[in-house]
């Protein structure tokens, strides 16, 4: 097996693109003599197990074109999977931030400390954290918190 998960990233970063998709992390290791191969992809307004069919049959379409023109890639076999990032992903790109507001995070900050507080907005260039702006610059990462039962939703019922 040769293919890195760097080199899978830039081969699939466009076949996931044109599904209407992002390529959020690729991951490659050995399970006895098969290879497995993870991706997760996310997209503005979730992913459903329709959307992770569509993407799955792309990529197997791509990956089976690259062991055809190098047979040692993927080694003599390959198991492909497919999801979605987990609630634990990090939050470090833009497109992170914006598919969570409305969500209880905390963000890490550049300084060093972290700041717990409900996502309002998020754009190119910043979040807006419990009414607070802060700019990407200031920001190393953010983690969604999971909430079983959010405060205003049980004021709702």
């Amino acid at each position: 097996m040769t293919a890195s998960a760097a080199r899978l990233t830039e081969l699939l970063t466009p076949v996931v693109a044109e599904t209407g998709a992002d390529l959020e992390e690729v991951t490659v290791s050995r399970a006895g003599r098969r290879s497995v191969v993870r991706i997760a992809v996310d997209r503005d307004g979730g992913i459903d197990l329709d959307h992770v069919a569509d993407i799955s049959r792309v990529v197997s379409e791509a990956l089976d074109q690259l062991d055809e023109q190098d047979p040692s890639a993927l080694g003599d076999s390959y198991v492909l999977e497919v999801g979605s990032p987990g609630v634990d992903r990090p939050l470090t790109e833009p497109r992170h931030w914006r598919r969570n507001v409305k969500r209880l995070v905390t963000a890490t900050l550049a300084d060093g400390s972290t700041v717990t507080g409900r996502l309002g907005d998020a754009d190119e260039q910043r979040v807006v954290l419990d009414g607070r702006e802060i700019p990407y610059a200031d920001l190393v990462k953010g983690t969604v918190q999971v909430e079983f039962a959010r405060k205003d939703e049980e004021d709702d019922a």
